[in-house]
C-alpha cells in the first residue's frame, strides 16, 4: 500500500516515516511534503492509496489541499499536534485522525482501517468535502508562481483567457489562474455565480445593473462590463427576477 505523509514539520515527517517502516510494514512511502502545493504536486506524481495529512501546512490547510485536487481518489488519515480539528476531521468520514505524538497502536489500528474499507463508501469523504468548502466559501487559485488562497465572496467575476482563467477581485487586484473558465464554472456554480457568456463567469453578488441597450449586457460594481451571450439572455434575465 502505498503511502504520501504531509507535514510542514521535518521531525515528525520522520517520525512516522520510522514508525510506518517498523510496526506497519505493508506500507510503502513513496514521498512527502511540507505544504499544499509540494503535496499536490507529489500526490499526482505518486498516486498513493492512503495520505497521513497535517491539518496546517505550509501555504494553508489539509482542506484547501483536498479542494485543490479535486476529485479525492485516495484515503486520508489527518494527524496534527490539536485537537480542535478532530470534529472537523471525522465530520469529513476520514479513515481515521491520530493527534501527536502517535500511539503506535492507533496508527496500526488507522492502517487497518485503511486495507478495510469499501472504496464504494468512501465517496463520501468527497461529497462531505465539498459541503464543507461551501461553507468555508474559500478558494485555493494556482497560478503560475503560486498558490493564493482568497475569499470567493471577494471574486467580483472571471474571464476565459485560452487556457487559463483571469480572476478580478473587488479590491481592484486580479490574477490569472491556470485552470479553465469551464473548470470554475463547475466548481463556483453552488456559492452564486453564473456562467452569462462562453468567456464569462459573474458573481450575482457584484452585479449592479442590466443594460438593455446595445444588445444588452451586464455593469457590475467594480465598473466592468459583461456580454452576456444570446442564448444565455433569457436565462439571465429569469436569473435577475430573483436577485435582491
Amino acid at each position: 500500500m502505498k503511502a504520501v505523509v504531509v507535514d510542514d514539520i521535518k521531525k515528525f515527517r520522520d517520525n512516522l516515516i520510522q514508525d510506518l517502516n517498523e510496526f506497519c510494514p505493508d506500507v510503502e512511502v513513496v514521498g512527502t511534503a511540507d505544504g499544499v502545493v509540494s503535496a499536490a504536486k507529489t500526490i499526482k506524481s505518486e498516486t498513493p492509496d492512503v495520505v497521513f495529512l497535517d491539518i496546517q501546512i505550509n501555504q494553508g490547510t489539509a482542506f484547501d489541499l483536498l479542494e485543490l485536487l479535486g476529485d479525492i481518489d485516495f484515503k486520508i488519515i489527518f494527524t496534527t499536534a490539536s485537537d480542535e480539528y478532530a470534529i472537523k476531521a471525522f465530520k469529513l468520514s476520514a479513515i481515521d485522525y491520530l493527534l501527536k505524538p502517535i500511539d503506535i497502536d492507533e496508527l496500526k489500528s488507522a492502517v487497518d482501517k485503511v486495507k478495510s474499507i469499501n472504496n464504494d463508501d468512501y465517496t463520501l469523504l468527497t461529497s462531505n468535502i465539498k459541503e464543507e468548502e461551501k461553507s468555508n466559501k474559500r478558494l485555493a487559485l494556482h497560478s503560475q508562481d503560486k498558490i493564493e488562497i482568497v475569499e470567493i465572496g471577494n471574486i467580483i467575476r472571471c474571464e476565459s483567457n485560452v487556457n487559463y482563467t483571469q480572476f478580478y477581485f473587488a479590491d481592484g487586484s486580479k490574477m490569472l489562474v491556470t485552470k479553465t473558465l469551464k473548470e470554475y464554472d463547475r466548481m463556483l456554480s453552488d456559492f452564486g455565480f453564473y456562467r452569462v457568456h462562453q468567456s464569462h463567469l459573474i458573481n450575482i453578488d457584484h452585479l449592479k445593473e442590466y443594460i438593455k441597450i446595445d444588445g444588452g449586457y451586464l455593469k457590475m460594481f467594480d465598473g466592468s462590463s459583461v456580454p452576456i451571450s444570446t442564448r444565455k439572455k433569457s436565462s439571465v434575465l429569469k436569473l435577475l427576477q430573483g436577485v435582491v
